[in-house]
């Protein structure tokens, strides 16, 4: 624990707390309120006395509607009984499918930038991260090409998150073949991390679309464990919930730890859960119609004021290049958030290749983006 570090999102906000009249950017949490009707079926199940322990697995309507949820969204088929397992956020399902999988000394492959905590989860089960840069030139996809140089026979599975917080980027069908078409090649698992799949601007919002999902090829069915939760999808990021999905076996051994560590998810995050999966299609609608637009926003305004930003297409981040300016990432930051007033998060928090890049987040109101944009601009001026 003495060399785990902490991590460096949370380590920079712990300054912004301090600071008075700040725009934040930082923070990975949808700016909206959960939804009304979904916030009411909690409390539905308050007044009805729904404050025991459930299933470990979940509650059996969670699970089916889990199921339901994601035949209709993305063409991926699970058994509720046995394939599905409710989580306290998908940050436990992570933690839970690299304990159920890695035996000391195993290699875990992860995709850098990425979330903070992938390579101190894989730690903690004892085995080892090892991290394959994506790079701008690419738009921050994940290649087969770069796989390669990093699989060995210890490599276990591959841990990946997909529209990619820190950097919006997505995968296309193809793309995600040819990645499942590796795992199979090198007989590993692939961990889906997809969080933010409701947040793919590439995909009609009618619905009347499927998401692409790496759950969606049957057979590779047995290769994957999909991992994914309510909190960006429909602003539940308070509700603590999120699930996995995949083979039996798997699911099993992960049910295992987290009934000995956690027992069972909120009871009443599981009632919002089956209202948001069965009712919330217009709630994520609405909400990711306000993102694009403050999306469109951003990258034009940034590039205008001489900062390069990718234009990403999924989630709700921006990876601006700053190395024009000749400050580090941790200089930018903290000299942007110290003399203008504006909070964001030095690249290398999520990987060391993310040098000369910051996570700036538009999950905030336009008029706030607007601000910030302005003080930016006098801070390169």
């Amino acid at each position: 624990m003495a060399e785990l570090p902490k991590s460096g999102i949370r380590k920079f906000f712990d300054i912004v707390a301090q600071s008075k009249d700040v725009v934040s950017l930082g923070v990975g949490e949808p700016d909206f309120d959960t939804p009304w009707h979904i916030s009411r079926a909690a409390v539905t199940c308050l007044e009805n006395g729904g404050t025991h322990y459930t299933s470990n697995l979940g509650t059996p309507a969670l699970r089916q509607s889990i199921c339901r949820y994601l035949s209709r969204r993305f063409g991926a088929e699970f058994d509720w009984e046995k394939e599905v397992l409710a989580t306290v956020g998908v940050s436990e399902a992570i933690d839970l499918a690299i304990r159920a999988l890695c035996s000391p000394g195993d290699e875990i492959l992860y995709h850098e930038p990425c979330f903070v905590s992938y390579a101190a989860t894989v730690r903690l089960a004892h085995a080892t991260p090892v991290a394959v840069a994506t790079r701008v030139e690419d738009e921050f996809r994940l290649t087969v090409e770069a796989l390669e140089e990093k699989v060995t026979p210890r490599t276990r599975a591959l841990l990946l998150n997909f529209p990619c917080n820190p950097t919006g980027a997505t995968l296309d069908p193809e793309g995600m073949k040819a990645i499942l078409d590796f795992c199979e090649r090198h007989d590993i698992l692939l961990l889906a991390d997809e969080v933010y799949s409701e947040l793919n601007y590439d995909v009609a919002s009618d619905g009347a679309e499927k998401l692409p999902s790496f759950a969606s090829f049957p057979e590779f069915r047995d290769r994957v464990i999909l991992l994914n939760g309510f909190s960006k999808s429909w602003a539940m990021t308070g509700y603590r919930l999120g699930y996995a999905c995949g083979p039996a076996d798997v699911i099993d051994a992960m049910m295992k730890i987290h009934q000995y560590g956690i027992m069972s998810a909120p009871t009443l995050a599981q009632a919002a859960g089956v209202e948001a999966m069965d009712y919330g299609d217009k709630d994520v609608d609405r909400m990711r119609r306000e993102y694009r637009k403050r999306r469109d926003y951003m990258v034009p305004a940034l590039d205008a004021i001489g900062l390069s930003t990718l234009m990403p297409k999924g989630a709700f981040y921006l990876f601006p290049d700053i190395r024009s300016t000749g400050l580090s990432s941790e200089e930018f930051c903290m000299k942007l958030l110290k003399e203008h007033g504006v909070a964001c998060v030095p690249g290398p928090a999520f990987g060391s290749c993310a040098e000369g890049f910051v996570r700036m987040s538009y999950a905030t109101s336009l008029d706030k983006l607007k601000i910030a944009v302005e003080r930016i601009g006098n801070m390169l001026r």
